[in-house]
């Protein structure tokens, strides 16, 4: 394959500065020769232009920068489908969630799309429900037609980007009450860490697998680092305690690459700031590496 690099420095979704400069840190990682290591053709788009916090302003508490979020959101849909529709895998690195408002609605565009959503986090909020007013714990909500309007309809699209009955989240165990609500009644599939450790990561993956990939073009896997446990990946904006070990995260990305329809990723809130020695960066590329094809082991 061809993939995509696509870099969105964004840490306007999020409360903790710092995620901005997690593109830089995944590219130091080595991920491009890596990539090339696995017999891919990689191309570096480059960054996807977004402002900097200094100079956007808070015009609702309940929607904190939407005003430069939403231009951000354009241009990360358009670099998205532009790869995708030249037969390419875009690999979209931030930066913070909010940017898969963009990343997913460009995948979607003139195809139905299956959404695996591996997160501590929803990301099921809208303005009347967030208890922060930070849209990346909006962008799925917002791509399943809940939410603000602006980001719900990033152009003048009339139906929901996801079906939400096609999505499905793993690894959750961070909820806000309201959020909850959400995903009730939008009827997307929730696999948190209590399902995984009952019934174990292939069960829940399999079961997520099946129910995003019938009748569909494709998966998009979009991955927020802060669903490992803190003491596997420190370096994030928003972590919880008790999440994925890093060999289950491998694991989920190897099951979903093996399905054969994965057909771009996100890898997000990578905050350097935060890591030490660069180790979540690392990881970031080492989880991107096994969605394309790298087994650690696969026996003799």
């Amino acid at each position: 394959m061809q993939i995509d690099i696509i870099g969105v420095p964004i840490d306007l979704g999020a409360d903790r500065r710092g995620v901005d400069m997690g593109p830089s840190a995944i590219r130091y990682a080595h991920l491009q020769k890596k990539i090339e290591d696995l017999g891919h053709t990689v191309h570096d788009e480059g960054n996807v232009e977004v402002p900097i916090a200094e100079m956007c302003k808070i015009t609702n508490p309940k929607l904190k920068y939407i005003d430069c979020i939403v231009p951000m959101s354009r241009r990360v849909s358009g670099a998205v489908s532009t790869s995708i529709q030249a037969g390419n895998f875009p690999l979209v690195i931030g930066g913070d969630h909010s940017l898969s408002i963009g990343s997913v609605r460009g995948a979607a565009r003139n195809r139905k799309v299956g959404v695996i959503w591996v997160d501590a986090h929803a990301d099921f909020n809208t303005a009347e429900t967030t208890p922060s007013g930070n849209i990346h714990g909006m962008s799925l909500a917002a791509l399943c037609g809940l939410g603000d309007k602006s980001l719900v309809q990033l152009w003048d699209e009339s139906t929901p980007v996801i079906d939400p009955k096609k999505v499905a989240i793993i690894g959750a165990r961070d909820l806000d009450e309201g959020e909850k609500r959400n995903l009730r009644e939008a009827g997307a599939m929730v696999m948190g860490m209590e399902q995984i450790d009952r019934y174990g990561m292939v069960a829940c993956l399999e079961k997520a697998i099946a129910r995003v990939s019938s009748d569909v073009d494709g998966i998009y896997l979009s991955l927020d680092l802060d669903s490992l446990d803190p003491e596997h990946a420190p370096g994030v904006g928003t972590p919880v305690p008790a999440g994925l070990t890093q060999r289950e995260a491998h694991l989920a990305c190897e099951m979903i690459g093996e399905t054969g329809k994965l057909i771009g990723m996100d890898v997000v809130e990578v905050n350097p700031i935060l890591d030490v020695q660069n180790r979540t960066a690392l990881l970031a590329v080492d989880f991107a590496l096994s969605a394309l094809g790298r087994r650690i082991w696969k026996g003799i």
